[in-house]
């Protein structure tokens, strides 16, 4: 139960940091809004390192280091994707993606789930797709490269996660510092050399701190309930943070949240009912 909390709340936290990180990039080039977000996070971690304690043996820093990579391939790839388009196609892949390969790794792993367990995961998976999906209406096909990009931005998401789940249990906040330290080096590295290209606008300083901060919040809920609990069942969980996204759009932005929406919600719900269970 512990770890379906955290879980929960690693979810809701991705979520609104996607919201507000959302609402940055539309004031300015989303490069210069990640710049501002990822000093914040690792700014937090920094903070909590006295009293979760960290350990950087050379296991932490190893996986640390792998899932701050898989963190900046994962903004690379899930910006470009979004890009291209067509976004309620491509955004439900990408949730999708990120959420089926932990499962597959933790069952890999030698991960058991019960009956409730076996009913909810897959639901769960269906309420990804129809909760982060937009309007019914007819959308362009994407294009091979289009879906070659979603399918590799879910990858990358998934293997951040992969990455700190294997990370030693003892570590504390260990690989979330050398993690967020990575890809904020990664990040500010692409902004140097696409300086030119990123326009004269200023950011949403506030805006992009607070959801740098709330995915800081997001990565240690995510980790503390991996620890405690199985992989597969926080994984999928974590991935329903699209719900929190559309609940917040739907609240501060007045958009509208359509059937489909809708009935991902419930079975959200549901879910995670069942998977409470197992």
């Amino acid at each position: 139960m512990i770890a379906l909390l955290l879980a929960l709340g690693s979810s809701l936290a991705y979520g609104c940091a996607d919201f507000l990180g959302g609402l940055g990039a539309r004031k300015a080039h989303v490069l210069r809004t990640v710049m501002i977000a990822a000093p914040a996070s690792l700014a937090v971690e920094l903070l909590l390192w006295p009293f979760l304690g960290a350990s950087f043996a050379p296991a932490t820093l190893a996986w640390g280091t792998a899932s701050g990579v898989a963190s900046a391939a994962a903004f690379a790839l899930l910006y470009k994707t979004l890009a291209i388009g067509p976004m309620n196609v491509l955004s439900p892949i990408t949730a999708l993606i990120s959420a089926m390969l932990p499962v597959g790794v933790g069952l890999a792993q030698g991960e058991h789930l019960g009956l409730a367990g076996l009913i909810g995961l897959p639901l769960a998976l269906a309420a990804v797709v129809l909760v982060s999906a937009g309007h019914g209406a007819k959308s362009a096909r994407p294009s091979r490269t289009a879906l070659l990009l979603a399918f590799g931005a879910g990858a990358a998401i998934a293997l951040q996660l992969v990455f700190l789940h294997q990370a030693p249990s003892d570590s504390g906040v260990g690989p979330l510092i050398v993690g967020r330290a990575v890809s904020s080096a990664a990040t500010l590295a692409a902004a140097g050399v696409m300086f030119r290209h990123l326009g004269t606008e200023k950011p949403a300083y506030r805006i992009s701190a607070a959801a740098g901060v709330l995915d800081s919040v997001a990565n240690l809920l995510f980790l503390l309930a991996a620890r405690s609990g199985d992989l597969a069942v926080v994984a999928v969980i974590t991935a329903l943070y699209p719900a929190s996204t559309v609940l917040l759009a739907r609240s501060v932005l007045a958009e509208r949240i359509h059937r489909g929406q809708l009935i991902g919600l419930g079975a959200a719900a549901v879910a995670v009912s069942l998977l409470a269970l197992t």
